[in-house]
């Protein structure tokens, strides 16, 4: 059963605006289905003339109808409203209330007296098999608006009516499914509800400020009017609606123009913004082209239906007066949310490429009345391509599309604007890949894999022949001139007689007579020594032409297999305008080198290297081609590049073109045709066994982290599956203010994360990236904690050098971390993992014996906290309190008590951080004070760590604490240890028994009398620190 109503027109409306007029518009609610008018412009007695469908299934629900005045720059002015029962319209003759002027009421806090208009509207029920003509054919899926009954049976004859009529019949139909509901006999398409993820693209750009509220959508196909059409405008629709019907023909045509006009050009990269969507499609790239953009498919209006957008016109594709790019207009108005109206978005799409095989089309999107809007363009670029060939030989496609902002003017809300839209469109661009799998089937990973073996069996390395190589070096000028040279002179020495002995000459010695002579002989030498070369390096190929394909990789573990297919346009650095290319590919350490392809620019290899399974998986994958010129002169690199596991899915890498880089490569754009895979032979079992391997290396057990964490460390920083955590530690990165996060580490990266107030700052760099690792002495900056310094090789890292402090005169980045809780285990872990990661075996010796040699610095723990177990420790102070054990811990609490304990203990300038949880019931805070005079005449500074945790019998507590001193003699030469030991003795209250130690850092003769100084100040000070 639905509820028309039909909302004709009002009169009196009161004047919102200054100029005494107002833009009057209707809202509808039924429980949560929500419609809306059009807006009608300077207006007191409006004339709206539409039509909406409820759903009822209640009887109990009241209609709510309200009528606003738009304000273009705040928010809608409230004119009146009227509510009427459902049951009403159901208990009426015919269940029609007919048209009925019904009088608007004001909100409840404002005064009744005020007379507000009226509005006529006719609301009845249509049931199946009713008389009553609705004549809604061709309203939106998501709205259902149509010209009212008894506006049609008007004679129209003032010119409002015949505009209004006018600019209903020329708007096109948006949808062309039908919009009746054949299973109830209803003649209208059922109503949606819409989530707020579901967004346009222009939509989600729109709640870059209010992202988390909730969508209303409006079901109004007029809704649109909220941004009126221009009245110059509105007669071209007919037309605008015409060239949209005649432009689905010539699509084809388009596309076959474009790949006719297509002379090779490269396929265009990805923005800057970020890939939205790279997914692999089991479609020929042609079809999925028209899938996405061709005027016949059905996706782009289910999209638009399911993302809430309505008015949707597509203009016809068209090429624009001498530009060969083929362009089409998009434009929809945006579903409406709690803080912003819906507003009209324009997309311009044009192509870039279409050569039949790849497609790359650039979509730029203006939204100018969203706030901020005419600030901004948003630009997202589709790419097509072919993807690998599936093991059933269907051709599959792959689809990327990235994303950037354009600011067309400066802005302070720049960052806000580009963050909010970057969520907006991960959230929306998923929904588009949900609903394009559901006509198109997505390729499995599974399918890449079983791929493998096909793809690689099919390649097989042409031998070279003796013969082949002997043409390839001997079928040139060069030869060609010295054989003819040769010839001549034999012939000569034939014909001519012997000349007379003169001159220096004697027999056997015929010098030559003349400078001609002199001149023939230089070059019959210097073309003799071409030849002899050109034979030297024949023979040195025929000793070359093997190279390491085939070699079968040995062991279990992570397994890389890389097949070199084919070049195109490497450098020539010979005189012949060839090169003799070959590649070395190196991993781990370990190289792989393919054969030489003598005198050849675009070779054809077709070989394939394994390498001998490792540990952990790799990192890099480095390539370098090399020009062939002799086993003992150096080797002309004609480019290189890096292949990063980290940064590149591998399934990406199982047909890619790896672009060269490097001067001479760069200027002949250079590039290798790689297929790469990357197994796991050993399956679940290498993560355990690694972390094995690290526990012997730290010292310390290193839990396996659950699936859930490792999915979150490999979301935080975008690395591939089978990256997986190690461990993570609390410290301050050290840039020109102490930034407080953490730090996290796996068997390849190190990478830091902070968030501060919403401000995130993360980065990750290569093992492999670091040259050295030192440890700086504390200082007051640190909290007393050592300062691990991490240098970078040169010219490595540069993604993560807004991290960096310092960076030294060769260019090389440093990263400094500090305030370390657990200094030792941090430090520990990070030595072993670049160990095992960068350092070749002679380098892992020295630093063995470098350890072994010098003593771990001020704070190195050994047991549960800060080695407080390696100092030799005594009872200084002990105390029974007859307060609660909850009073005395009062003292720790950082609260106002304990602040005034300090300070009758003689420490000023009190401040300490708030109790952290480490682990369970074990919580760590940071101290800082400085001495009194009458503590110190030096007056020293204090930093300090303190860790609590419950006694073994969870009667107490025990609190441990080390104290780093600055500003006082000596004070660089120890730290100062202390153990709180806090009974709870019940009804008696409590035990307070104290434990000092001193730990030398560095020898002095004054050893224990600095020592028994330092523990009876101690001692009076915890006096003072317990009395109660």
């Amino acid at each position: 059963m639905r509820l028309v109503v039909d909302v004709i027109e009002a009169r009196n409306i009161p004047a919102m605006d200054l100029n005494g007029l107002s833009d009057p518009y209707v809202k509808l609610q039924l429980g949560k289905q929500r419609h809306r008018t059009k807006v009608v412009k300077k207006s007191l007695n409006p004339s709206w003339g539409e039509v909406f469908v409820f759903k009822v299934g209640d009887l109990k629900g009241e209609l709510i109808i309200s009528v606003l005045d738009e304000d273009k720059f705040f928010n809608d002015d409230f004119v009146g409203y009227l509510k009427l029962p459902i049951s009403q319209v159901f208990e009426a003759p015919q269940k029609s209330l007919g048209p009925v002027w019904y009088p608007l009421n004001p909100r409840n806090n404002k005064p009744k007296n005020k007379d507000l208009g009226e509005i006529l509207l006719n609301i009845y029920f249509h049931q199946n098999g009713s008389s009553k003509d609705l004549r809604c054919y061709g309203a939106s899926a998501s709205s259902s608006t149509c010209t009212s009954p008894l506006r049609q049976e008007d004679s129209l004859s003032s010119k409002e009516d015949k505009s209004i009529t006018l600019t209903q019949r020329s708007l096109p139909a948006r949808t062309t499914a039908p919009p009746w509901r054949q299973e109830d006999g209803v003649s209208f398409k059922e109503e949606r509800s819409i989530s707020l993820s579901q967004k346009s693209l222009a939509g989600r750009i729109a709640q870059i400020f209010n992202k988390n509220s909730d969508a209303v959508v409006t079901t109004s196909t007029n809704s649109t009017d909220s941004m009126e059409m221009p009245e110059n405008s509105k007669a071209d629709a007919f037309d605008d609606k015409s060239d949209a019907q005649s432009s689905s023909v010539s699509f084809e045509e388009a596309m076959k123009t474009m790949e006719s006009r297509d002379q090779g050009s490269e396929m265009p990269s990805n923005l800057p913004g970020g890939v939205l969507v790279d997914e692999l499609y089991v479609i020929s790239p042609a079809q999925l082209n028209s899938q996405l953009f061709s005027p016949d498919s059905s996706f782009p209006t289910s999209l638009a239906e399911a993302q809430g957008s309505t008015d949707v016109q597509f203009r016809p594709w068209k090429f624009d007066n001498g530009d060969p790019s083929l362009k089409r207009v998009y434009t929809y108005i945006m579903a409406p949310t709690k803080f912003i109206k819906a507003a009209k978005a324009t997309e311009e799409q044009t192509y870039l490429k279409a050569d039949g095989k790849s497609f790359a089309v650039l979509a730029v999107v203006s939204t100018p009345d969203v706030p901020y809007g005419s600030t901004f363009k948003t630009e997202v670029m589709y790419c097509i391509t072919p993807g690998p060939e599936l093991p059933s030989g269907e051709q599959s496609s792959r689809l990327v599309i990235s994303w950037r902002m354009n600011f067309l003017q400066g802005t302070m809300m720049k960052g806000m604007i580009e963050n909010g839209a970057r969520q907006g469109l991960k959230e929306g661009f998923e929904h588009f890949t949900t609903l394009l799998a559901q006509s198109i089937k997505p390729v499995e990973s599974k399918d890449i894999g079983l791929n493998k073996e096909q793809i690689l069996g099919s390649l097989q390395a042409e031998p070279d022949s003796d013969w082949k190589l002997a043409v390839q070096y001997f079928a040139n000028f060069t030869m060609a001139s010295t054989v003819f040279m040769a010839l001549y002179v034999i012939v000569h020495i034939w014909l001519a007689a012997p000349g007379t002995i003169q001159g220096l000459e004697f027999v056997g010695l015929d010098l030559p007579d003349s400078i001609g002579e002199f001149i023939v002989c230089g070059v019959l030498i210097l073309q003799g020594e071409r030849v002899m070369r050109l034979i030297s390096r024949f023979m040195q190929a025929r000793a070359r032409k093997g190279s390491d394909h085939g070699v079968k990789a040995r062991g279990d573990g992570w397994l890389l297999t890389v097949a070199l297919i084919e070049g195109s346009n490497l450098a020539a650095v010979d005189s012949s305008g060839f090169c003799d290319p070959y590649v070395v590919f190196t991993c781990n350490g370990k190289s792989r080198t393919s054969s030489i392809k003598f005198q050849k620019s675009s070779p054809q290899w077709n070989e394939i290297f394994e390498f001998d399974a490792m540990e952990e998986p790799p990192s890099v994958l480095d390539v370098e081609v090399f020009d062939f010129d002799g086993p003992f002169d150096d080797a002309t690199s004609l480019g290189q590049a890096e292949v990063n596991f980290l940064r590149t899915n591998i399934s990406d890498l199982a047909d890619v073109w790896i672009p060269l880089q490097g001067k001479l490569a760069m200027a002949c754009q250079s590039k290798l045709h790689l297929r790469i895979f990357l197994d796991n032979t050993k399956g679940g079992h290498v993560v355990k066994e690694y972390l094995s391997k690290m526990e012997k290396e730290v010292g310390k057990k290193i839990n396996l982290r659950s699936p859930q964490t490792n999915s979150a460390f490999q979301k935080l920083f975008g690395l591939p599956p089978e990256e997986f955590l190690i461990n993570d530690f609390t410290c301050h990165l050290k840039r020109k203010m102490p930034l407080q996060g953490r730090l996290f580490l796996s068997a390849r990266i190190i990478g830091f994360h902070a968030n501060i107030f919403g401000h995130k700052t993360k980065f990750f760099f290569l093992w492999e990236d670091i040259e050295d690792i030192l440890v700086s002495p504390p200082t007051l900056a640190s909290m007393g904690s050592p300062i691990i310094v991490i240098t970078l090789r040169l010219g490595r890292g540069m993604d993560a050098r807004h991290g960096a402090r310092t960076q030294d005169r060769e260019g090389r980045l440093k990263f400094h971390f500090q305030s370390f809780v657990s200094f030792n285990v941090a430090h520990r872990t990070i030595m072993a993992l670049w160990k095992a990661r960068s350092l070749s075996p002679e380098q892992k010796v020295q630093i063995v014996e470098e350890e072994s040699e010098i003593k771990c610095l001020q704070t190195e723990e050994s047991g549960s906290f800060l080695g407080v177990e390696d100092v030799s420790m005594s009872e200084i102070f002990s105390v029974t309190l007859s307060v609660p054990i909850s009073s005395v811990m009062e003292i720790f609490s950082g609260g106002e008590t304990d602040r005034k304990a300090m300070e009758r203990a003689g420490c000023l300038n009190f401040s300490c951080s708030q109790w952290e949880s480490e682990s369970a019931d074990v919580y760590e805070r940071q101290i800082y004070f400085r001495f009194d005079k009458r503590v110190s005449r030096f007056r020293g500074e204090v930093t300090s760590t303190q860790q609590k945790s419950p006694l073994p019998d969870k009667k107490g507590w025990l609190i441990e604490e080390v104290r780093t001193l600055h500003g006082v003699p000596l004070g660089d030469y120890y730290n100062l240890h202390i153990r709180y030991q806090i009974e709870d003795l019940k009804a008696k209250g409590c035990q307070v028994r104290v434990f000092a130690g001193v730990a030398w850092l560095k020898s002095t003769k004054n050893q224990k009398r600095v020592a028994k100084n330092i523990l009876s100040n101690l001692e009076e000070r915890l006096q003072e620190l317990f009395r109660f």
